[in-house]
């Protein structure tokens, strides 16, 4: 191979190399641009998320109970005196230790307060979902307490049913309507809707004209207790207009579960309010 020729292949060479380089390049730029326009884009909707949320937290807060503050006020008010009655409404501790919550119709929770600090913990979901319950399933042509669902969820029998309503009907009820977990912690839920399904004593529907208004749950002690605590309260506070009796049926000891009726809690203790 001469020198011209020689020359020449280098030439070419190069002249490929340099090709490469500048479609290496050319790829490159592309790349980083798409790069920068995507980064852009999810600048832009980040920004476009966190100038939203305000909005969606207003409205939110704008969620109001339907039920008036002064009636949702006097109902808990009579907490405080319920649980110091001198029969102890039944339960196992003088005064009763005990979470009161009230819903609206929407299950919106207005309020929940308790009337001891060393009532438990645990109870105040409780009281919430069984005020829940008592306004989820009540209406103007009958009232339901949580203790005229206990036999009614329970498994089936072959025991008698003299109201016409065997047990076992709404067996599995109660994984329904689940409490939202992020409203365990105190404090937290107001003007929210926990929701949650309770199917024994301490839940009572709301009335007023006549209709559901929402519900009050109560929980702190036995379940008979609960539900004495519950419905002095709202008779109390004048919002027991049911269309019909909502409150607790003993079943016998040892009778199986039917129709409305609840076992005792505590034998020769329990009340009917």
């Amino acid at each position: 191979m001469n020198r011209t020729q020689l020359h020449r292949t280098r030439s070419s060479s190069t002249s490929l190399a340099l090709g490469h380089v500048h479609v290496f390049a050319r790829r490159e730029r592309s790349v980083m641009q798409f790069a920068s326009i995507t980064t852009r884009c999810l600048i832009a909707t980040a920004m476009g998320l966190m100038v939203s949320m305000p909005a969606l937290a207003t409205s939110v807060e704008q969620e109001t109970c339907s039920i008036p503050d002064g009636i949702v006020n006097n109902l808990q008010a009579k907490l405080a005196a319920v649980v110091k009655l001198p029969d102890a409404n039944g339960g196992l501790f003088s005064p009763n230790l005990m979470w009161s919550a009230v819903v609206d119709r929407k299950g919106l929770l207005c309020s929940v307060v308790r009337s001891d600090p060393d009532a438990w913990p645990g109870s105040r979901s409780i009281a919430i979902a069984k005020a829940s319950t008592a306004n989820n399933f009540s209406n103007s042509q009958l009232a339901l307490s949580t203790a005229m669902l206990y036999s009614f969820t329970q498994p089936a029998n072959s025991g008698p049913a003299n109201g016409g309503f065997p047990a076992g009907s709404l067996y599995g009820l109660n994984n329904s309507n689940p409490f939202n977990p992020m409203f365990q912690e105190q404090g937290s839920g107001l003007r929210e809707v926990p929701g949650g399904i309770i199917t024994f004593g301490g839940g009572v529907p709301l009335y007023a004209g006549g209709k559901v208004i929402g519900g009050l749950g109560v929980s702190g002690d036995t379940a008979c207790a609960d539900h004495a605590i519950a419905f002095r309260m709202r008779k109390l506070a004048g919002l027991d207009g049911t269309p019909g009796s909502d409150n607790i049926t003993y079943l016998a000891v040892g009778e199986l579960p039917h129709d409305f009726g609840h076992p005792h809690c505590h034998i020769g203790k329990d009340i009917t309010p």
